[in-house]
């Protein structure tokens, strides 16, 4: 992906421990939920209900997923996947917080809950539950190890003045790299292909038995067997083997073995490399800010992006956030750059609503193409930088810091 500042960065070890990337959720409120504070309604830009069957809580974890911490914490107290509820996804390796929601748990019974890496910083009761989005953004400090030079980074800094490219980070497309090409078969209506791309890609694998499973199902193709062979952790691969032992053609139905978001972002995985080639298109060509024509939003009342109040540029007002289409089948108005990538997939927006598969159908959405970074803050501590700065919800904080340092992660 290309980059938007020119300057040479510095290398850096990044994520060498959960300490070195603290992420803490900023509420829709404007509320930052703070590393080891406490919080009751009011005080995180809430509103309780005393009569209410939600939990509302402060979730502080180290070095868990989101996902699977509150999937324990709900199972702690009998509660299912469906229970549960967040705003956004955190990194596993990090110290976070987020706002998050539990049915049919009472605060007491949740602050109860003693799990290592994992506290509760407040619960209240409340009439809804928290959902997909809920949030402004994300503050992050962020420790890159080894370097040391301050002015290198200031530079960065001021080249990029406060905004980056708001590319889909690199995990929206799979460690194994083939989500694209899953989602497209997927579209296609090509699910034998999209279910030997699962089952067989073996890129980027590093697990011997899992490869030479891999290999192994290519060559034969006998599902039954795959069976025998394919390593227990690839529960996944292994619920469609399964499926397929006893219903050797019906890809579709394997597929729909998986779960629905898992099949899902194979999709959303095209929607998000056309959207990264269209911001990689337009650092290329140098048209970075909204010109007439363009669609832009505008600012809240805090000077955070609002993808709600939405308007094309005219020749008079060229200012505000600018704004891409993510691409789906209700898609109207496409810009120069998001046709030709279009026309170099070979497919229309139309081809977003599977009929094959109606259930991961997408109809598209906004999203910004250059985000703001707000806050930003640098110092050397130990021969290392600590970074602070603030992002807009969706934005990735690895992408950010791919402009200041040439990082790698020990941790994923």
């Amino acid at each position: 992906m290309h980059r938007l500042s020119k300057q040479r960065r510095q290398a850096a070890a990044l994520k060498q421990s959960p300490e070195d990337f603290v992420v803490e959720e900023i509420t829709e409120s404007g509320q930052i939920l703070e590393v080891g504070r406490a919080y009751d309604a009011e005080s995180a830009g809430m509103s309780a209900s005393d009569d209410g069957k939600f939990t509302t809580f402060v979730l502080q974890k180290r070095d868990w997923n989101t996902t699977q911490a509150l999937l324990r914490i709900a199972k702690a107290r009998g509660r299912g996947r469906k229970s549960i509820g967040f705003a956004g996804t955190k990194d596993r390796t990090s110290i976070s917080t987020q706002l998050c929601s539990v049915y049919g748990i009472t605060p007491d019974e949740l602050a109860s809950v003693r799990i290592k890496d994992i506290s509760i910083n407040g619960a209240w009761k409340s009439k809804s539950g928290i959902k997909l989005g809920d949030l402004k953004g994300n503050r992050f400090t962020v420790t890159a190890r080894g370097v040391s030079d301050l002015e290198s980074v200031s530079g960065i800094d001021k080249e990029l003045g406060g905004f980056f490219p708001n590319y889909f980070g690199e995990q929206r497309f799979g460690f194994r790299n083939n989500n694209v090409e899953i989602g497209i078969a997927i579209m296609k209506g090509d699910f034998r292909s999209a279910v030997m791309s699962f089952l067989t890609d073996a890129n980027n694998e590093t697990n011997a038995e899992a490869v030479e499973a891999r290999r192994k199902l290519s060559e034969t193709q006998d599902f039954e067997k795959g069976l025998n062979y394919f390593p227990k952790y690839l529960k996944y691969e292994r619920t469609v083997l399964g499926h397929l032992s006893t219903h050797s053609t019906d890809f579709a139905g394997a597929l729909r073995k998986l779960p629905r978001q898992l099949s899902l972002m194979f999709v959303h995985s095209v929607e998000s490399d056309m959207f990264n080639k269209v911001v990689e298109a337009r650092i290329r060509d140098g048209t970075i800010m909204p010109s007439e024509g363009d669609i832009a939003c505008g600012a809240d009342a805090a000077g955070w992006p609002d993808l709600n109040n939405v308007y094309t540029v005219g020749a008079r007002k060229q200012s505000g956030f600018l704004v891409g289409n993510i691409i789906g089948y209700n898609t109207q108005k496409l810009d120069r750059y998001e046709r030709e990538v279009l026309d170099e997939r070979g497919i229309e927006p139309e081809a977003f609503k599977l009929k094959g598969m109606p259930e991961l159908s997408c109809k598209g959405s906004t999203r910004l193409l250059f985000a703001p970074y707000i806050g930003f803050r640098a110092v050397v501590k130990d021969e290392s930088i600590v970074l602070g700065f603030s992002l807009p919800a969706g934005s990735y904080a690895t992408v950010l810091l791919d402009e200041f340092i040439e990082g790698h992660s020990e941790q994923t």
